[in-house]
């Protein structure tokens, strides 16, 4: 259903009834959710996503980096990488989506939804998805050229694959040697509260199976419409 306002409207709404309510962000949010037709602010935002609001992060990103997007469901990771991906065409640069999780029909159709119009990524959407595979799919690359792997979690599903910190080695020595940039979409635990944090932290990580954090250069986390990029020292 359409909105009474803009997403960043209704944002400004919530944190003006917070103030004048004295009740917290999130509490103010949900009640300006459910005003629209929602129970949460977050399956009004993630319904509602702008990720054009949202800075570029492609041009905070340096040849050979791994970035993490990470973000609870529905609160607009994938468009994130998507985004990332769409700009990369932009700026003549190769771009691939190796997905997991989605078929090659609903990227294209969630990339329609973005008014990406021509400027599409390669799309790879299969089951056999890992380090080795994504390797040779790059092989030859131009530094710079971008790939956004959907998700983290998903690359060691298979049990005949490596476990998930060896893949993740192995992609960050390519990464260094091609000057390739890999972005990885990440879960995050469900106990993240935002109640307690506007925005997850590497400490919210959804990792069943472990992964050296210092691996990656970069992390972008979202969350009710906000997002934020930092250094991972």
């Amino acid at each position: 259903m359409p909105l009474s306002q803009p997403i960043y409207k209704l944002k400004r709404r919530a944190k003006l009834l917070a103030r004048e309510a004295g009740i917290p962000l999130h509490a103010a949010q949900d009640r300006i959710a459910r005003g629209e037709g929602y129970h949460t602010w977050s399956l009004l935002s993630g319904k509602h996503a702008e990720p054009s609001r949202a800075a570029p992060i492609l041009p905070g990103l340096a040849n050979g980096d791994l970035v993490l997007l990470a973000a609870r469901p529905r609160q607009g990771k994938t468009r994130i990488g998507l985004r990332l991906l769409v700009d990369a065409v932009r700026a003549s640069r190769r771009a691939v989506f190796f997905t997991l999780e989605f078929t090659e029909a609903q990227t294209l159709a969630l990339l329609a939804e973005m008014g990406a119009g021509d400027d599409l990524p390669e799309i790879v959407a299969t089951d056999d998805i890992d380090a080795a595979s994504i390797g040779e799919h790059l092989a030859g690359a131009a530094p710079g050229s971008v790939a956004v792997i959907d998700y983290l979690q998903l690359l060691d599903q298979r049990r005949e694959t490596p476990v998930l910190a060896d893949q993740v080695a192995a992609l960050r020595d390519f990464a260094q040697t091609s000057g390739a940039i890999l972005a990885f979409i990440s879960q995050v635990d469900r106990a993240f509260e935002p109640s307690v944090a506007q925005l997850p932290c590497l400490a919210n990580l959804r990792l069943p199976n472990p992964v050296p954090l210092e691996f990656f250069a970069k992390a972008c986390f979202a969350h009710a419409g906000e997002t934020q990029v930092q250094a991972i020292c």
